[in-house]
């Protein structure tokens, strides 16, 4: 069974948030800190999908762009559609 690459991509970017998160969380200061350690853990969760999450990031934009455009075909073009908004 093949998952959805927008899945794929959802879940991995969830878990470069929050491994870095609970690894922070093991830090005395970070307990304190709760809102310091979400901000680094975010910016680290950024960093990593720039770097390694570039694969399933365009596997899902295809994705979006193809069921996008697979109805754009079948349907009126954007100038009949105001035409017959105007009654023209």
């Amino acid at each position: 069974m093949k998952l959805p690459p927008l899945l794929v991509y959802t879940v991995l970017r969830l878990l470069a948030f929050v491994v870095p998160l609970g690894i922070l969380w093991l830090f005395p200061v970070f307990r304190e800190y709760w809102w310091l350690a979400a901000l680094f853990a975010a910016l680290i969760g950024m960093s990593i999908s720039l770097l390694f999450l570039r694969a399933p990031l365009s596997r899902a934009s295809r994705e979006i762009y193809a069921k996008r455009n697979r109805d754009q075909g079948r349907g009126q073009t954007d100038e009949d559609a105001e035409d017959a908004a105007s009654g023209a």
